[in-house]
C-alpha cells in the first residue's frame, strides 16, 4: 500500500496532460448505434464551485403559437475504471403541447426542448463534459453562476 500514493499522485498529475494531448475523450465510451456523442470543453474559471452547467436537449421543428416540449430521461453514467461521469439522454418521447387556437401565419421554426426538471451538472474545466443523445436530438448548454454573496435566511 505504500506504493499506492505515488501512483495516485502520478495519475492526478497526468490528467491535465491527457486532456492537453487530445486524448481527453479516450476513457469515454463511443456513442452507441443511433446516438451522437457531444463533448463540451469548458474554460477554466477562478471559482468553478460557484458555477453549474445546464444541459438542454431537443429538436428544431415547425410549431405554432402553442407551448411544446418533449419527453426524455437523463441518466448519469460512470466510466468503468476511471470514475469519470458522462450523461445519456434516453427515452426521448413524443412532443406534447397546449391546444390553443392559433392565428394564421403563426407557424415557425423553433427549438423544442426536453421538459422536466433542469439538468444541472458540476462545472469542471479539467475534463470534457460528455453527453450521449439520440442522433436526431440536438444538445445545447448554458452556464449558471451563483451570486457572489449569500443572504441569511430569516428565522420564524
Amino acid at each position: 500500500m505504500i506504493f499506492a500514493r505515488p501512483a495516485i499522485a502520478a495519475l492526478a498529475l497526468s490528467l491535465p496532460l491527457l486532456a492537453a494531448a487530445g486524448d481527453a475523450l479516450k476513457p469515454f465510451p463511443p456513442a452507441a448505434d443511433g446516438e451522437q456523442r457531444y463533448a463540451i470543453d469548458l474554460p477554466p474559471l477562478a471559482d468553478e464551485a460557484a458555477h453549474k452547467v445546464e444541459l438542454i436537449a431537443g429538436r428544431t421543428m415547425e410549431i405554432d403559437c402553442n407551448q411544446y416540449r418533449m419527453g426524455g430521461q437523463w441518466k448519469e453514467k460512470t466510466v468503468q475504471g476511471w470514475g469519470y461521469t458522462y450523461h445519456r439522454l434516453i427515452k426521448v418521447g413524443p412532443v406534447v403541447g397546449t391546444l390553443m387556437a392559433c392565428p394564421p401565419g403563426s407557424r415557425r421554426q423553433a427549438f423544442v426542448a426536453v421538459g422536466g426538471e433542469p439538468v444541472l451538472v458540476r462545472y469542471n474545466s479539467k475534463l470534457p463534459l460528455v453527453i450521449h443523445a439520440p442522433a436526431d436530438v440536438e444538445v445545447r448548454y448554458r452556464i449558471w453562476s451563483a451570486a457572489p454573496e449569500s443572504k441569511p435566511a430569516p428565522r420564524r
